[in-house]
């Protein structure tokens, strides 16, 4: 089963014109996290769970509500990433967490929030570090508690000044 947070609208909340680019980030962050929770969880295959969500959650109605439709680019990007770099992206995450709570202990969709986060880090130059952070805060804000949103930002960042020394310097 699928981890279902609010659903990213595709209707803006004022009449203002609305740059869709940033929304349609948003949802393939928010798509890949809940690919990646159903593929832990069910073990779906990769090309399986890319079809199911690009044919039956991006872009749909559900509840009632329309989802935004999804940067296929980076959904694919993401999700395919952390699947394919997962052996590098895991030994990072246990660095970063706290000693004693290795990333197989860590609740399943926090577990998606942070592999997905720290693959975007490492292998997604072109975007700010400091958006990527944000971004799976927002992404965890959906699913998860304060205290483990909180984590994430914490993680997140702690694996950005790491790697991205200089977009924090200055």
């Amino acid at each position: 089963m699928t981890a279902t947070p609010k659903p990213v609208t595709a209707k803006p909340a004022t009449s203002k014109p609305v740059n869709h680019k940033p929304l349609r980030k948003s949802a393939a962050r928010l798509n890949a996290v809940q690919a990646l929770y159903q593929m832990d969880v069910a073990a779906t295959p990769l090309p399986e769970i890319l079809a199911q969500f690009e044919s039956h959650w991006i872009g749909q109605e559900i509840e009632g509500d329309e989802i935004a439709s999804a940067d296929l680019n980076l959904f694919r990007d993401i999700v395919g990433g952390v699947v394919r770099e997962q052996r590098v992206v895991d030994p990072v995450l246990d660095a970063a967490l706290v000693n004693g709570w290795p990333l197989k202990r860590i609740e399943v969709v926090l577990r998606a929030v942070l592999r997905a986060g720290a693959y975007e880090l490492a292998a997604r130059p072109d975007i700010p570090a400091r958006v990527v952070i944000a971004e799976y805060v927002n992404v965890a804000a959906a699913f998860l508690d304060r205290d483990e949103t909180g984590m994430v930002n914490a993680v997140l960042d702690g694996i950005a000044r790491e790697r991205r020394p200089a977009e924090f310097t200055g």
